[in-house]
């Protein structure tokens, strides 16, 4: 599927159709459409094109006319380190950089030099080495990183808009026509679902500045400011994180309020979801429905539905083909064509490393991971290694196995240096805190004994026995997290969009 269908579904709008509305006002389709065409000749002679900036028509349209152009875009989000945000940027070799924070970028000392301000966005250009992408490549998605750096996920435009069109036969009997986008816009999930899905449907498209929607930072999330947009807004769709759907829920019932009315599907995606908070959101207006997907299938895989609803994560879509080979859900997709820097892909099946089955109805349910990989109730993928080689790196700490899958918040279950002060001990994590970016800080921690062989608790080789430790320190888990931790030892589930 061409990149053309999202142009000639504007095209088959009216053009005073409102496509777009952000904080500076809205887009109408023949605003759009010249603005496309536009900036598409003036991305011509660039290759790869980094989005750096805060969600609003401009990213929208900026990112549509690299399509048109046939320029690599390479999302960036604004929650990356520096480290992380050097690293996607040299290993893509990004000739080109729109942001609204130019600081930044220039800050990373790459040689990009501002050219121009078009709207609210600064144009950075530098003369940088091209680098061999795969054929077909349209988007290179960074995803969160289950390392300080994580890699490049190269995606044909085919098989994004092979989502999008999936998306939209399966929710073609809900009246979506005005959706309301609340994660940022670089996470592909929103990019895709929340921007070319609508776009296809001829839905009206809001893109407030996240702080407008709750979006805080280390500070965390405000329920209320989300509240409030949807109200103001009356979108019929949205797409949250579990964290965000538990924030909200937890502020309409302290409240005693409910969902505004007029929502008509809310996507829930990015970790596991608690079957009794999607009851409660329900219970408060909130029609929510649990999805499944990852970045190297294009972002959705599967999807539950009104009249279609289950305890899994619903059917998979059309476009997608999804095995079970020796307990791991295989998905062959035409989206993933590789990692950036790694050979091309040439499987036709692409190995999730989700475990898990379908049941009788054809529902597909999950049951864990093979590896470590906690997934934060965020949505963010983060290695436990990788945090906890930063809080070994402090001196005053012996030992550390970090926790967190389905939390909003890591926490890490330490061994200090013998008659360590606890303020010390803070001071050692606040240390460790200063290298991670804000979605990899450790935020809660439990002091305990040394793990020795002789207790189970560590190998012969010095690394520690993760399951064992958790099993250890279960109830202690417990009291840390509240009782949605009890669960934590027994299945850890995992989903990844």
């Amino acid at each position: 599927m061409s990149s053309g269908v999202l142009f000639d579904a504007l095209a088959r709008r009216r053009p005073d159709d409102v496509v777009f509305c952000g904080t500076d006002g809205k887009w109408r389709v023949s605003e759009v459409e010249q603005e496309i065409e536009e900036l598409a000749d003036r991305l011509a002679d660039s290759r790869v094109l980094a989005i750096y900036a805060d969600n609003s028509p401009d990213w929208a349209i900026a990112d549509l006319a690299a399509l048109k152009a046939a320029t690599v875009v390479l999302p960036l989000p604004l929650f990356f380190s520096k480290s992380q945000l050097t690293h996607a940027l040299v290993q893509s070799a990004t000739d080109l950089v729109l942001t609204d924070q130019p600081e930044r970028i220039l800050d990373l000392n790459l040689g990009f030099t501002v050219g121009e301000k078009r709207r609210n966005l600064f144009w950075l250009r530098r003369e940088v080495e091209p680098i061999e992408l795969p054929a077909g490549t349209a988007k290179i998605s960074f995803t969160s990183g289950s390392t300080g750096l994580p890699k490049g996920v190269c995606l044909s435009g085919a098989g994004l808009l092979e989502t999008a069109h999936a998306l939209c036969v399966r929710l073609s009997d809900i009246g979506i026509a005005r959706h309301l986008a609340v994660l940022p816009l670089a996470v592909l999930l929103e990019n895709n679902a929340g921007i070319y899905a609508p776009l296809l449907r001829g839905a009206e498209i809001h893109l407030p500045a996240l702080a407008s929607l709750g979006w805080r930072g280390m500070a965390g999330f405000d329920p209320q400011a989300l509240h409030r947009k949807v109200t103001e807004v009356h979108p019929d769709s949205l797409i949250l994180v579990p964290e965000l759907l538990k924030s909200w829920s937890l502020f309409l019932v302290h409240s005693g309020q409910r969902a505004p009315d007029g929502l008509s599907y809310v996507a829930v995606g990015g970790s596991h979801v608690e079957a009794n908070l999607m009851t409660q959101a329900r219970q408060l207006g909130v029609p929510a429905y649990q999805g499944y997907g990852l970045t190297e299938c294009g972002s959705v895989v599967s999807l539950n539905r009104p009249g279609d609803d289950g305890k899994g994560v619903g059917r998979p879509l059309p476009h997608v083909r999804v095995t079970i080979r020796d307990g791991e859900i295989h998905v062959a997709t035409p989206a993933f064509l590789g990692y950036l820097g790694d050979p091309p892909f040439t499987s036709f099946e692409y190995p999730t490393g989700d475990l898990g089955n379908f049941e009788d109805t054809g529902r597909l349910h999950l049951s864990g991971r093979r590896k470590n990989l906690l997934i934060t109730s965020f949505g963010r993928n983060i290695s436990p290694e990788w945090v906890e080689a930063a809080l070994l790196a402090q001196p005053q700490i012996a030992q550390a196995v970090v926790v967190g899958d389905n939390q909003a918040v890591l926490g890490a279950i330490v061994v200090p240096l013998p008659g360590l002060a606890a303020a010390d001990l803070a001071a050692a994590i606040v240390g460790a805190n200063e290298v991670l970016p804000d979605y990899a800080r450790v935020g809660r921690w439990l002091t305990v004994e040394p793990f020795l062989v002789q207790s189970g608790l560590l190998t012969g080789n010095g690394r520690p026995v993760r399951a064992a430790i958790l099993n250890q320190y279960a109830a202690a888990l417990v009291a840390l997290y509240g009782d949605q931790f009890k669960q934590y030892a027994e299945e850890s589930v995992h989903v990844v969009l």
